[in-house]
């Protein structure tokens, strides 16, 4: 995987709508994000605007403005519509609770499939970090072309590091696809491996990053779904079925959404489809970050260099001596750091967080941890 291909851009792509599943609440990022302002919106690379916005505007090129749907909370409506003006309300999709990423795409694939038969979807996280727009634009437009030739596609990205907080996907031979000339077949997909493996995998040079980006006929997308989870299928087409008539959409939602089974799209959809042959991966030539926690966060804000101390919040009142890592500040406070190495502070108005890169990881255990103890005035 040596070759670098031609970087091309033009006009928005035939057939293809852009899905933005936008839920979650980024517990590794407590208490910076929370449920009713998840970490989508919120500026953290200091581009001054939403991770949110970043990713509609990445995406208008390939599909315009009409055909980005949007996947989100009922909580976040008001919130994502103002982030994103031109967001047509026919395409604004909204969950009543969380169900994870099949439920949330594959309800995006069966709406649209119904609206436009064969048409081809590509989903897009909306709160990954993303750089060089032409390399990114060229790996979703040879992703395109290998969902016409029937594939499930991902995009996968090249690996710089024995990163332990990605998952990996192998990959085998290329399949010399029209239109699509980096497309490789998909041998299996890793969880998130130990250092020493993250070590391995980078030397084999035969692994991708996951960066969970799915580009698809919205057909074949709910074949997969159906050839695992019937029954999750056959909510989500009972939802797609009434979901365009105001009158039926919500007594269809309150009654079909909350029984849905929660389940991630790399098990209903991925691994299989890689098991059997029907995934293709395009390596991706362009930075990324899914920001899963304040160690990548630090990175992002220092430009990669360990010993500076990157500073967030706007008026964030920091002094530092000989000091490194993130600070995040929400509050009006003096925060004074001497001598500690790769600190990670979160300073917001009712919740103080105080770990190390190192450590970044295990915050998702505290946000675990508060529900126990019935604490979610915070979360």
């Amino acid at each position: 995987m040596t070759q670098q291909r031609r970087i091309t851009t033009g006009k928005p792509i035939d057939r293809f709508y852009s899905v933005i599943p936008a839920g979650g609440i980024g517990s590794r990022l407590w208490p910076l994000s929370r449920a009713d302002a998840p970490k989508f919106l919120h500026d953290l690379t200091g581009s001054g605007q939403t991770l949110l916005r970043d990713t509609w505007d990445r995406l208008v090129p390939l599909s315009g403005e009409q055909r980005i749907m949007v996947v989100t909370g009922r909580a976040h409506r008001a919130a994502v519509e103002t982030q994103l003006p031109a967001l047509a309300d026919p395409n604004v999709v909204l969950e009543s609770e969380p169900r994870d990423s099949t439920a949330a795409i594959g309800l995006a694939a069966a709406i649209l499939e119904r609206r436009e038969p064969g048409v081809i979807i590509g989903s897009f996280a909306a709160d990954h970090v993303i750089h060089n727009m032409p390399a990114f634009q060229a790996a979703v437009r040879e992703a395109v072309a290998a969902a016409e030739a029937g594939y499930i596609t991902t995009v996968g990205i090249r690996p710089t590091e024995p990163a332990v907080g990605f998952g990996y996907i192998h990959y085998g031979d290329r399949l010399e696809l029209p239109g699509a000339p980096s497309a490789l077949t998909v041998d299996s997909f890793k969880e998130k491996p130990d250092l020493e493996t993250a070590e391995r995998y980078l030397e084999s040079g035969s692994y991708l990053w996951n960066a969970s980006m799915f580009i698809t006929r919205a057909d074949l997308l709910l074949e997969e779904i159906g050839r695992n989870r019937p029954r999750l299928l056959e909510g989500l087409l009972e939802l797609a079925e009434a979901w365009d008539d105001p009158a039926t959409r919500g007594p269809a939602v309150d009654r079909i959404w909350p029984g849905l089974e929660k389940i991630a799209i790399d098990y209903t959809v991925a691994e299989p489809a890689a098991a059997a042959g029907r995934l293709a991966v395009i390596p991706g030539y362009f930075d990324w970050d899914d920001v899963g926690d304040f160690a990548s966060l630090a990175k992002l804000n220092s430009g990669g260099r360990k010993s500076d101390l990157a500073i967030l919040g706007e008026n964030a009142r920091v002094l530092s001596d000989a000091s490194s890592g993130i600070v995040v500040s929400q509050s009006k406070r003096v925060i004074s750091l001497i001598g500690v190495r790769d600190i990670v502070v979160v300073d917001t108005p009712d919740a103080l967080l105080v770990t190390t890169s190192e450590n970044a990881q295990r915050v998702k255990s505290v946000v675990d941890a508060l529900k126990l103890t019935g604490s979610t005035d915070v979360l």
